[in-house]
């Protein structure tokens, strides 16, 4: 066993407090056992702490985008707009912290450095940045499926002299970035966010795309009270139709239940302008074959192209913007005035395909062409999705195995995107192998929230020490995410849904499509005794209380 003193013992150690760490504490305290939560952010919120950046805003709509764990929560949090930005996000999580008297429980600005499993205690040691050591029986990370940011490595890249951002680690203090020359670089979700906003505070942006994006128009607005209060009305069916969709969301914006390829060109063509009208999602969920079918993709991605050139005055740049790969194999991004912005005369789009960044300097960006003289550098470049938040910590298994040698090879081998097989008693929130990111995330984060807790729950109940993923079903479920995957567009393109925008991480489809289905693979689970799973007899020596 680890030699450090034990500081604290308890049952569970939660790490991260976010919407997946919250949730698990307040479910674990409520079902009796002890836990601490180890939070690296100097308060909760997760994505939302740190996500603060200019534009920041949810793309799942606010009535859905919240809890559905406790009725008298959602009938009392009233959101402002459609879609809420990250300040509104962020006052609603310290609401549930505070409401559920949750940060008693956690310690924050804190990061957990490093965990082990001890095999003849059946517990985990966990190290922690603040000098603490804590053993606990159950370690559930919530770290974040978006929370490990990346910066791409381009020579020079620590010489420049200005300010440095990422969207992803933005400060609270705002920078001043009025009348200066700032670059962003990366055009994904954050990417069309921001642009926008630091258009109109910058004295001149530069954009730096590296593959044109596909965004469609969010329509954001104050939100309708009238439709806030039918929702309120009957909040269980609205949750329970969303849950029946496949990505967990969107069921009042699907406009249709048929394939585009089904009903004549003009019809299709009418349900597309209703559904780019309506905003949001609407467009990806108007018919049931966009995602499945190439030649219905294609023809959807070719109304999006028009929508881009009708909306981009110069020519050349509205080309350069024009996407080229399937629309939806990469997220799909909400637009508000992002197209608009690049036809503003200080706003200029620089295509890497034609004009590569060969370096860093210090007063700006060399290209193949040029060099760009800068005051600030915006890195809008995303994340080690899924994986890079776990497998940055020295989470050590079976044989001192860590987590990041598991998946080095093969990728995030897994079972239900829960458990690893080698590393007893940990769970992973929204892991890979799980729907995740391509749902509604907090309807997912919730089924695994419960999931888990009716987990330890059996073991409990059951004198159980341990329980841990076997190699046989954490490979068959990686074939099957990575089989169904196949049945849809998603992995025709490089996309972080495959670790395409790590260098060295390995090509697996990670996200399981498919919310429905994968519920009921989960219930079917449990309800056969944890099959897949391999449970331990309680030791008879000593350790945590369980």
């Amino acid at each position: 066993m680890d030699t450090h003193a034990i500081d604290a013992d308890a049952d569970a150690v939660v790490v991260g407090a976010g919407f997946g760490g919250l949730y698990m504490v307040h479910k674990l305290a409520g079902d009796g056992l002890s836990v601490i939560g180890i939070e690296a952010g100097r308060d909760v919120g997760g994505t939302w702490f740190w996500n603060r950046y200019p534009g920041a805003r949810c793309d799942v709509e606010s009535l859905e985008y919240s809890y559905s764990f406790d009725a008298q929560l959602q009938q009392e949090w009233h959101w402002t707009e459609r879609y809420a930005a990250q300040p509104e996000i962020l006052d609603y999580i310290n609401h549930v912290a505070d409401r559920f008297g949750l940060r008693r429980h956690y310690r924050f600005d804190t990061r957990v450095l490093g965990a082990t499993w001890d095999e003849p205690t059946s517990t985990w040691t966990v190290r922690t940045s603040g000098g603490a050591t804590l053993r606990c029986t159950y370690l559930i990370m919530a770290t974040g499926v978006l929370s490990a940011t990346n910066i791409p490595d381009i020579p020079g890249r620590d010489t420049f002299g200005g300010t440095v951002l990422h969207t992803g680690a933005w400060p609270e203090q705002e920078p001043d970035l009025a009348g200066k020359r700032v670059a962003v670089i990366g055009t994904g979700s954050s990417g069309v966010q921001v642009i926008p906003q630091l258009a109109e505070r910058a004295g001149e942006l530069v954009v730096f795309q590296r593959t044109a994006t596909y965004a469609v128009p969010a329509r954001n607005r104050p939100i309708d009270l009238g439709f806030e209060a039918e929702v309120k009305a009957g909040y269980d069916a609205f949750r329970e139709r969303n849950r029946q969709m496949w990505p967990a969301y969107g069921a009042h914006l699907q406009l249709t239940r048929e394939a585009s390829l089904a009903v004549d060109p003009a019809q299709r063509r009418a349900v597309w302008e209703q559904a780019w009208e309506l905003g949001g999602f609407a467009f990806m969920l108007s018919f049931t074959d966009l995602l499945t079918d190439m030649e219905a993709n294609d023809a959807a991605a070719d109304f999006a192209r028009e929508r881009i050139r009708e909306t981009v005055t110069d020519p050349d740049v509205a080309q350069r913007l024009l996407p080229r790969q399937p629309i939806g194999c990469k997220r799909l991004c909400l637009d508000t005035g992002y197209y608009e912005t690049f036809n503003r005369p200080d706003v200029r789009l620089v295509p890497l395909d034609e004009e590569p960044i060969v370096a860093i300097e210090p007063n700006g960006i060399r290209t193949a062409n040029e060099l760009v003289e800068l005051d600030a550098i915006v890195y809008a470049t995303g994340f080690d999705a899924m994986t890079g938040a776990l497998t940055r910590i020295d989470v050590r298994g079976r044989g001192g195995v860590t987590l990041a040698e598991r998946w080095g090879a093969d990728g995030p081998v897994n079972y239900l995107g829960l458990a690893v097989p080698g590393f007893p008693n940990l769970f992973t929130i929204t892991g890979p192998g799980s729907p995740s990111v391509l749902t509604n995330v907090v309807v997912a984060i919730e089924q695994h929230v419960e999931w888990i807790a009716r987990c330890i729950g059996h073991l409990r109940a059951h004198g159980a020490a341990s329980i841990e993923a076997s190699e046989a079903a954490a490979h068959a479920w990686v074939a099957r995410v990575n089989r169904i995957a196949d049945n849809f567009i998603f992995p025709s393109c490089n996309s972080w849904y495959l670790g395409a925008n790590i260098p060295g991480k390995p090509r697996v489809f990670m996200p399981m499509p498919g919310f429905p289905a994968y519920v009921k693979t989960c219930e079917r689970v449990a309800a056969e005794g944890y099959s897949g799973f391999e449970l331990a007899a309680a030791a008879s020596v000593g350790g945590v209380e369980r």
